[in-house]
């Protein structure tokens, strides 16, 4: 497009000899031009560096939007240094040190422009005297900011867009403060707004950040600004980030679908947040880190994490309050861990947490009043010296555990209901305090208040209602109970074995202790050598719902193949059973470790053998429950130091009076390890079960030369371990057998000649690293239903033969075997 001409309109009363001009370039059009007139500028490309001295108004041609195309080969394309009015031109910048548009001056008015440019910065405003009105404007800068306002610029952009930039899309420094409204930024690479520096600040209303590679929006050093009704989502980094005493308020805000953290504060940051929505995400939803870190939000909403992380992370003495808040669809809800941390939460909801609601470490304080806790593994555990706060009037139902105190933890409980836990109400351990008063626990599937290990727990008017086991579980020389009562005939209060861990006690029925006594007499002590569950049950049988070893036992020997597997498992059986007995008839019992080590291929059963054996255990009275719980590395191992700890007691404790089974163990110890986290896991394993030896038996599993390493990164590994069980592969023979089973199950029938093409097809089948034995069975058959009914869907009126049975012609072709190299 080639150069056109500019006329101009002269508005002034000075100029009426000459009331129009045309003229061949802009400059000279503006060398005549003056305050009020106006220059049309007719379609064509124009390589000159214009720079608006007065208010002028510089429009391209009615309608014809872009026609008019500003494109000097270097420098600025278009500098602003009055009120002006420019509209409907289309601006190009190639200087890399330079904007596209700048303004310098005055209140201009920008609208309808489109900048598209390989410059420094797409807008540039720069300067206090700077405050432009930009009106749907466009900028593209594959190369640099998109929009940048800084040394004190301002101006307000209304309905502007930035669709690409190569570094921030909108970028204020230096004392800059602009307005937004109804903004667009997306596919920046970098932040998508950055504000950085003292004196530095932005308001936003009804924006929207996306698509951004690098984090939404990030705030740092002393720089503020405000968010009211805007959108940051799907980002590459965290979604909104604040750094070095940055304040940041956000109302009614939406961040969503960010693959780190939601919101993240470091360094003595400050946040508010208002009717904000924080979800899908996939580390934290709120990452609060550093002394002098606040947060405050209010009817604000966190959930649907798509990660393995806490939704709200405090620590390193940061602080966080929310007030009507409800966070729910987590991995875990609020973690507080390192002295000086705190969350302080009023009448909020905590519901659908996989793990626990509210952890509380390192010294760390947790004050909630008036919250409701539900669905949750655990809803509030208090876990080691130093670590506290209070619970206030907040009621905890459909969880696993209520509350749990360990290693010292001393918080104070008032007025709390636990309603319908799986286990405990409250349980308190391993050194665990804690002062419970007029709390409640109703409808306990355990007990209601379980406190063990000498505790010096103090609980005063506590009431408990239909807890299946007692409603309080007490140690010897333990906890203080005052004014406490029970729909019993009163707290059923029973001594702890002397060999430590598991749930159950030998029953020994105590008085309630009123407030002019000091504290719990003391009962009968259980004998040492019988294992606490079975202690409380007929002779030492099973459990309530515990199905019997002989039923167990014949499941196992159902199982096709395993013959050395089965034969390990019933000796070790034996051993247990025996020893039982003995200990009954008053002689003393061989030690067993019931710990087990399972090597062999994936689909060699372990996982239903592990099941199987912790049936086993409960059925002889050895564990409580006998439930498996299955982990792997991802489920252990956490990514900040000391998480991994906490992730692993969290999974025995979920594995207490059960089957703690590790799925492939070797990975916890990579031998390219260096600094891994999996070895924390490891330790803190091989405390746990030495410490609760008798409450849950762990069975690592893997294959055979990855387990025989991974018994030897740590010295006390191997010898917590009994044995080891290896499963070997099936055969073809029992491939078959599992086939015919599914069939049977599945009311199939194997036609003619089946049988025979199964043997072959599973002879010849190869035994590659993905082969996966039973599970190559069931989906070999899964394949032969799915050809059976592409077959038969096509007649019209199939027989009942027709619908059962599978022929050689349903078996799937024969995976290719891969080319020589």
């Amino acid at each position: 497009m080639v150069q056109g001409t500019v006329q101009v309109t002269h508005g002034g009363s000075s100029r009426w000899r000459r009331r129009s001009g045309e003229y061949p370039t802009l400059a000279a059009a503006l060398a005549v031009a003056g305050d009020g007139d106006v220059l049309t500028v007719a379609p064509g490309t124009y390589r000159e560096n214009l720079v608006l001295h007065h208010a002028v108004t510089l429009r391209g041609p009615e309608g014809g939007v872009g026609s008019v195309r500003i494109a000097p080969l270097d420098g600025v394309a278009l500098t602003v240094r009055a009120s002006a009015v420019v509209q409907d031109l289309y601006l190009e910048g190639q200087d890399r040190a330079a904007p596209a548009l700048l303004v310098e001056d005055g209140c201009p008015e920008l609208t309808d422009l489109r900048v598209s440019t390989h410059s420094a910065a797409g807008i540039e405003v720069r300067g206090p005297g700077a405050r432009p009105l930009v009106r749907r404007c466009t900028v593209e800068n594959p190369a640099g900011v998109g929009i940048a306002v800084l040394d004190g610029g301002g101006g307000v952009f209304e309905e502007c867009e930035v669709v690409a930039a190569g570094q921030t899309g909108i970028s204020v420094r230096g004392g800059g403060r602009p307005r937004l409204e109804r903004c667009r930024v997306h596919h920046a690479t970098g932040a998508g707004i950055g504000v950085t520096g003292e004196g530095s600040g932005l308001e936003a209303l009804g924006c929207e950040v996306y698509e951004v590679k690098g984090a939404g929006v990030q705030i740092a050093a002393r720089a503020t600004a405000r968010l009211t009704d805007c959108a940051v989502h799907r980002t590459s980094a965290d979604g909104v980030t604040l750094d070095t005493d940055a304040v940041l308020t956000l109302a009614g805000c939406d961040i969503h679908d960010i693959p780190e953290n939601a919101v993240d504060l470091r360094s003595r940051s400050v946040l508010t947040l208002s009717r904000t929505t924080v979800r899908r995400f996939g580390r934290n939803g709120l990452s609060v880190w550093d002394p002098g870190t606040r947060v405050d939000a209010e009817s604000c909403e966190i959930h649907d994490s798509t990660g393995d992380y806490p939704a709200v992370w405090i620590s390193d003495g940061a602080t966080v309050a929310l007030d009507s808040c409800r966070v729910h669809d987590v991995p875990d809800a609020l973690f507080v861990l390192d002295r000086g941390s705190r969350v302080d939460v009023v009448d909020s909801d905590l519901s659908q947490v996989r793990n626990t609601a509210v952890s509380v470490s390192d010294g760390a304080t947790a004050q909630l009043d008036d919250c409701r806790i539900r669905e949750a593994g655990t809803g509030a555990w208090f876990r080691d010296h130093g670590s506290g706060g209070t619970l206030a009037n907040c009621t905890i139902d459909a969880v696993q555990t209520g509350v749990i105190v360990t290693k010292g933890a001393d918080p104070a409980l008032e007025r709390c209901t636990v309603a319908s836990p799986a286990e405990a109400g409250f349980y308190v351990s391993a050194g665990g305090r804690g002062t419970f008063t007029a709390c409640r626990v109703t409808g306990s599937s355990g007990f209601g208040f379980h406190v063990m290990d000498g505790c010096r727990t103090t609980l005063t008017r506590c009431h408990t209602e239909r807890c299946a086991r007692g409603g309080y579980e007490f140690a010897e020389d333990g906890p203080l109970a005052e004014e406490c009562t029970s729909d019993e005939s009163g707290p059923r209060l029973a001594a702890q074995s002397a060999s430590g861990g598991g749930f159950a006690g030998a029953q020994a029925g105590i008085r309630t202790v009123t407030a002019a006594q000091s504290s719990v007499p003391q009962p009968a002590q259980a004998p040492a050598a019988v294992p606490r569950p079975a202690a409380e049950r007929p002779e030492g049988g099973p459990a309530a719902g515990v199905r019997g070893s002989g039923e167990v036992l014949g499941q196992l020997d159902a199982l096709v193949g395993l013959d050395s597997v089965k034969r390990e498992v019933r000796a070790l059986t034996d051993m247990i059973e025996v020893g039982r007995r003995r200990q009954q008839a008053g002689l003393k019992a061989a030690s067993v470790r019931r710990h087990l080590v399972f090597t062999g291929s994936p689909g060699t059963g372990k996982t239903t053998v592990a099941r199987l054996y912790g049936e086993i255990l409960a059925s002889l009275g050895v564990l409580e429950r006998g439930h498996l719980v299955e982990v792997s590395r991802v489920d252990l191992v956490g990514e900040h130091i000391g998480s991994t700890a906490i992730r692993t007691q969290e999974a025995f404790e979920r594995a207490r009076g059960g089957v703690l089974f590790i799925d492939e163990a070797y990975a916890l110890a990579p031998e390219d390890s260096g600094r891994d986290f999996g070895r924390e896991a490891i330790d803190t394993l091989v405390k746990l079960m030495e410490d609760h030896r008798d409450a849950v038996v762990v069975i690592v599993a893997g294959y055979t030369a990855e387990m025989d390493r991974f018994l030897t990164v740590n010295p006390g590994v191997a010898s917590r371990f009994s044995r080891t069980i290896t499963f070997g592969d099936y055969g073809p023979g029992e491939l078959l057998r599992i086939v015919e089973q599914q069939a049977e199950e599945h009311e199939y029938r194997l036609g003619e000649g089946t049988s025979e093409a199964l043997l072959t097809y599973f002879t010849e089948l190869p035994k590659g690293p993905a082969f996966g034995n039973g599970r190559t069975a069931r989906q070999t058959f899964e394949s032969m239903v799915e050809r059976h009914a592409g077959r038969v869907a096509q007649l019209s009126e199939p027989s009942t033969d027709e619908l059962t049975l599978l022929f050689p012609a349903d078996l799937p072709a024969l995976p290719a075997l891969p080319a020589p190299c």
